[in-house]
């Protein structure tokens, strides 16, 4: 597939994700090359980035627990005095092998450290590719407040090698497919349509183009509003009710795990229903929605007596 080149960095997919790799590395020299992972992309990513790159440099492997309830600014501290403990200075790079945990807060630990090196993301799961690690925002949680602190800062370059999704199971595959309709929604109807086809005729190869095009929406919109003033909130459809919603089952431990791309789903729903209630959304795009996501996604009971405590969140 062919590169998509951003005013920020370039984001290669398959099979030019290596040679890219490798003609950067090539002609950097850089100081020292640290690999950020966790226990699962160290076990099922980390043997297939090995098997690609042709630097002779030894490389730095640093393991961070997985999930969302380590992306926060006491991960952040224990990396950096890692960094330093290893010797890292400016001429270092950072590349961040996994989901959007690792990439959200490999990204905020790079430009942070030393007043920033550089750093690249290799995004391993299906969010991460259409979402997590294009557009620049990196950051971390604060207690269970999502993104609470970060900076926007793209990385280098962005590789999308989609065998990853292999090593994913199908909830983490249907969480990623929630950005992937969002995209749809907000930005282009016939995209919606090719999202709509594929969720109800099965798994096809279809699927690496629907990622690049999904990349594709999402970089015109940060491209025009990289900052996030006008256009770009339109990426947080879904977010303000998902956020609340993901950050109150985070936070108990009596609610079943909730995946970023679950609530973001029913935070969709949500905001399409009160789109109805106080603005007139048509009804039948309303049905139309749900009908589709009800294919995708298993229904998430929430209790009257949580509907405070999210607001709270809100």
């Amino acid at each position: 597939m062919q590169t998509i080149v951003t005013k920020s960095n370039a984001i290669h997919f398959n099979e030019t994700c290596y040679i890219s790799l490798n003609d950067y590395l090539d002609t950097n020299n850089f100081s020292m090359i640290m690999v950020l992972v966790d226990e699962n992309t160290r076990a099922l990513c980390l043997p297939r980035f090995h098997e690609h790159i042709k630097i002779k440099k030894p490389l730095e492997i640093i393991e961070i627990q997985g999930g969302e309830s380590y992306k926060t600014i006491e991960t952040c501290n224990s990396l950096w005095r890692r960094f330093s403990k290893l010797g890292a200075d400016r001429k270092s790079l950072l590349i961040n092998l996994g989901g959007g945990v690792i990439t959200d807060l490999g990204g905020f630990v790079a430009s942070t450290f030393k007043r920033g090196i550089e750093y690249i993301n290799i995004p391993t799961t299906l969010l991460s590719m259409v979402d997590a690690s294009v557009g620049g925002k990196t950051g971390v949680d604060l207690d269970n407040l999502k993104n609470q602190i970060g900076v926007i800062n793209s990385g280098e370059m962005v590789l999308i090698d989609t065998s990853y999704l292999n090593t994913l199971p199908k909830e983490q595959i249907c969480s990623g497919m929630a950005e992937m309709l969002k995209h749809g929604l907000i930005r282009d109807e016939d995209y919606w349509q090719r999202m709509k086809e594929y969720i109800e005729k099965g798994p096809s190869s279809q699927i690496d183009n629907l990622i690049r095009d999904s990349v594709i929406i999402k970089d015109e919109i940060v491209t025009k509003d990289p900052f996030e003033r006008n256009i770009r909130k339109t990426l947080n459809f879904g977010h303000t009710l998902g956020h609340a919603i993901e950050s109150y089952f985070l936070e108990n431990k009596d609610k079943k795990d909730l995946l970023h791309g679950e609530a973001i789903a029913i935070g969709m729903i949500m905001e399409c229903y009160l789109s109805n209630v106080l603005l007139g959304f048509p009804i039948e795009k309303l049905n139309n929605i749900v009908q589709l996501f009800s294919k995708v996604y298993t229904p998430i009971t929430i209790q009257s007596r949580d509907h405070e405590h999210i607001l709270n969140l809100l």
